[in-house]
């Protein structure tokens, strides 16, 4: 069983939220597959498909205009969330201390937080990939409760680039080593980055991958099931 996540971002209505979770209400698969949406779309029938949030608030309520707290995803029935996105990171200005402040946010919730790391452009030309996804990791995670890991290079976000199966093997090892520096051995790790159904299979394939995050090609069903059907 692998985890397929899907990450609408900005995107989609109700009406493309309805034709795409009633394709997959009845699709047959071994996979776990959340789909993950904008606030206006959380509530609704979702026709038994699991549903994730995009962002949440590190705050409990309060004087915090345009924000969505832990307590109001809950009340939607949502299951996970996406935190530290890399256009959250990069759009927003988010750092690793207020990453670690939502994924706990969303745990203090019961929510299971999707904590997304990986490198820029930069970072991977001058050779710091490594370095750079241990520290957003070490510095992103809460101390105790569940979570999932993303790993999504920065550069290969929209761009029809991937790494190379070597450079995803690679940086999944580092993760996996950080993770057990910190004695947090069963953490499902994902890889995100231009996800289509030609690689899918091949990526989910690699060691330590229990999964992905998808983004463009989650948002209509003749993208989004051939990718979950390529890992049955």
């Amino acid at each position: 069983m692998k985890f397929i996540v899907g990450n609408w971002k900005m995107n989609g209505n109700m009406e493309n939220k309805e034709a795409l979770l009633k394709s997959l209400k009845n699709l047959r698969t071994n996979n776990k597959v959340i789909l993950c949406l904008p606030f206006t779309l959380l509530y609704g029938n979702n026709y038994g498909t699991i549903i994730g949030a995009q962002d949440i608030s590190e705050h409990d309520n309060g004087a915090y205009t345009g924000d969505i707290s832990g307590q109001m995803l809950k009340d939607a029935d949502v299951k996970y969330v996406i935190v530290g996105h890399s256009e959250r990171r990069a759009n927003h200005n988010e750092t690793n201390a207020i990453v670690k402040a939502k994924a706990t946010a969303a745990i203090k919730n019961g929510i299971i937080p999707i904590i997304c790391i990986g490198e820029n452009a930069t970072e991977k030309n001058s050779g710091r990939t490594m370095s750079v996804i241990k520290k957003m990791l070490l510095e992103s995670v809460p101390a105790k409760g569940e979570y999932i890991i993303a790993y999504e290079p920065r550069w290969a976000i929209g761009s029809g680039k991937t790494p190379t199966n070597e450079e995803i093997a690679t940086a999944f090892e580092t993760i996996m080593k950080a993770l057990h520096g910190i004695k947090r051995e069963n953490v499902a790790l994902l890889y995100g980055g231009s996800v289509n159904a030609k690689n899918a299979a091949q990526i989910a394939s690699i060691k330590n991958v229990d999964g992905l995050l998808v983004g463009g090609a989650s948002l209509k069903s003749d993208t989004f099931l051939p990718i979950i059907k390529s890992i049955d």
